[in-house]
């Protein structure tokens, strides 16, 4: 009885800090969205057209990454190498996309300071641009 009520507080536990480290499951593409829209509206104060294009700009963005990146994993071991070359064109395309409808230095300070931000819960910002 108290090695089962201590396999269950160690499984509670462990469930606990996967939760709060943020899971192992992947954010909807909604919550990324809306993540990418408080931060572009939180700096630019856009008007609400701007920022439905650029809601929509983020969310064919992330369909489309998401959908190359279940192609990928579906073989088993990933080339996470080939992964972000076939992302990179994604990537200039959402970029040309927001440089139709943010002004040039708002563009400029999408790609100093918010872009990279966005990066950071994925390994520090690091990686190549």
């Amino acid at each position: 009885m108290k090695k089962t009520i201590l396999f269950l507080v160690v499984i509670f536990a462990g469930t606990l800090i996967a939760n709060a480290q943020g899971g192992f499951q992947r954010r909807t593409v909604e919550e990324r969205v809306a993540s990418a829209h408080q931060k572009i509206d939180s700096a630019f104060k856009l008007d609400n057209t701007k920022l439905t294009q650029v809601d929509s700009i983020f969310a064919s963005y992330y369909r489309s990454t998401d959908k190359l990146r279940d192609e990928m994993m579906s073989g088993g071991q990933p080339d996470f190498q080939a992964m972000r070359e076939k992302m990179q064109p994604l990537a200039e395309d959402r970029d040309k996309q927001l440089q139709g409808v943010l002004t040039e230095t708002d563009y400029k300070t999408w790609k100093d300071t918010i872009e990279p931000s966005m990066r950071q819960g994925r390994g520090g910002g690091r990686g190549g641009n």
